[in-house]
């Protein structure tokens, strides 16, 4: 990847847009070549969901990705560079696109600033083939958006991503750019204008019935109980149909005022369907060699006072079924990374993962990765876990198909970014939903082991759909 220097404070007006990328066609690109050009810009911290509003149109591709907690939040919008694919060796052949691309990007700008250069932003569905001919997402999607909005609290980030070849009109598209640009800046201390209605007369239907899956919790059981699996995750779907179409980007809004401790996220098709969530589970965190990820299973609800919160806590640490659920998940994750040659680091003893209407049980795991391993290759390793699939994973993936009468696409995939650097942040798309137009799908599962009861999971079950529930407006 080529770098180009460039004053951190670029633009004046969009006659210096122009002739920086007239200067970039005659002098930096190659005769009867295509280059991309990566630059970064430092812009004031606006938010960026407000851009996404503002911008991203149902018919434009776009991913989003917010952790409130930590005042950081991710839109990346349209698309420079794209690749889609499917099969078993999708990792691999999407890891392969994202290096193969970045040795064409040209990059320039401040590249202190946070969130700086071309980022490569992935969307995996469950299963590594589509379930139906109708299924909303490919198999696997990676694109490099044609700009890229960061906020870190008080810190803000533009990178626009421009195809530049010989034909190309600079001058439109210079002042296309300078638009987009004034048009992100004026959106600074502004608030999204997010109307108090509240949609409350949408109808639900199950997609499953309860009946059908509290007998699917039994046959799992019974499976269980020859040792033909250690444990299955069951997912629990609902239709919801409203009497006006939904608004994903309100819906996204109040997810993050409800859940500042999840991952809020967003991807489209850019056909009008849009896949959001609130994900308390990191898949993997890359960040300067240091992987961090997380080994979450096992649940109870929050309580309504500090003693009662305090006694699921306890239940959840006491109970052997649900320790047996966390321990599953644990010992997988430590074993792949393991086989990777990766030095695992992991506290002796389990925690508990507070959320907004539920706790878990929690191992945070660390490691540290050599250059010589890639993100999508340990996705590849961790993909699915246990905590959305169950044990052994094979089988597991086999009895999904057999039980589960619904497309899972994007629900419980992996979902998030990689760079040229190796740094990388991919979240697994549960409490999640489907939105287009006036229905959305929202989706839940429950890990049944041994000792599993079928009323007990899916009231857990229910208990986190009510997170989407809420949010949707």
């Amino acid at each position: 990847m080529t770098v180009t220097p460039l004053r951190p404070h670029l633009f004046q007006d969009c006659k210096e847009l122009y002739q920086f990328l007239s200067a970039f066609k005659h002098t930096t690109l190659p005769k009867d070549q295509t280059k991309i050009l990566s630059f970064s810009l430092e812009i004031p911290p606006v938010d960026p969901l407000a851009v996404l509003a503002a911008i991203a149109s149902p018919d434009r591709l776009h991913f989003y990705f917010e952790k409130p907690g930590e005042e950081r939040a991710i839109a990346a919008i349209d698309r420079t560079m794209f690749f889609q694919c499917e099969g078993r060796s999708r990792f691999v052949e999407a890891q392969k696109f994202i290096q193969d691309s970045f040795a064409s990007i040209v990059r320039a700008g401040d590249r202190n600033l946070p969130f700086a250069g071309p980022h490569f932003f992935c969307s995996f569905t469950f299963f590594d083939r589509p379930v139906s001919n109708n299924s909303p997402f490919p198999a696997a999607t990676i694109f490099l958006p044609r700009l890229q909005v960061f906020r870190e609290g008080n810190k803000g980030c533009l990178v626009f991503n421009i195809t530049i070849h010989e034909r190309i009109d600079v001058r439109l598209l210079a002042e296309n750019m300078w638009q987009e640009f004034e048009c992100i800046k004026s959106l600074e201390n502004s608030l999204l204008n997010i109307s108090n209605f509240q949609n409350k007369a949408f109808t639900k239907q199950n997609i499953t019935s309860s009946d059908r899956f509290k007998s699917a919790v039994n046959e799992s059981l019974r499976s269980i109980q020859i040792n033909q699996l250690s444990k299955l995750v069951l997912a629990h779907a609902i239709e919801t149909i409203s009497p006006q179409p939904f608004h994903p980007i309100e819906s996204l809004n109040n997810l993050r005022n409800c859940y500042p401790d999840c991952y809020i996220f967003s991807t489209s098709n850019g056909t009008g369907q849009n896949f959001i969530g609130a994900s308390p589970e990191r898949l993997i965190k890359i960040k300067d060699g240091e992987l961090l990820t997380d080994a979450l299973a096992g649940s109870a609800p929050r309580g309504q006072t500090i003693a009662e919160d305090a006694q699921f806590a306890n239940f959840l640490l006491d109970s052997e079924k649900e320790r047996r659920e966390h321990q599953v998940v644990r010992d997988f994750i430590t074993r792949h990374l393991q086989e990777l040659g990766l030095t695992v680091q992991r506290p002796p003893l389990p925690q508990i993962l507070k959320l907004s209407n539920i706790q878990h049980i929690w191992t945070p795991i660390r490691a540290r990765v050599p250059a010589t391993v890639q993100p999508l290759e340990i996705l590849a390793q961790l993909h699915p876990t246990p905590a959305v699939a169950g044990a052994p994973r094979e089988i597991a993936c086999h009895e999904i198909r057999r039980y589960e009468s619904f497309d899972r696409s994007l629900y419980a995939g992996p979902l998030g970014w990689v760079n040229p650097q190796g740094d990388s942040e991919f979240v697994v798309g549960i409490r999640s939903a489907l939105i287009e137009g006036d229905r959305a799908r929202l989706y839940a599962g429950a890990g049944i082991v041994a000792g599993s009861d079928p009323d007990k999971e899916l009231a857990e079950i229910q208990l986190k759909l009510q997170a989407l529930l809420k949010a949707l407006v």
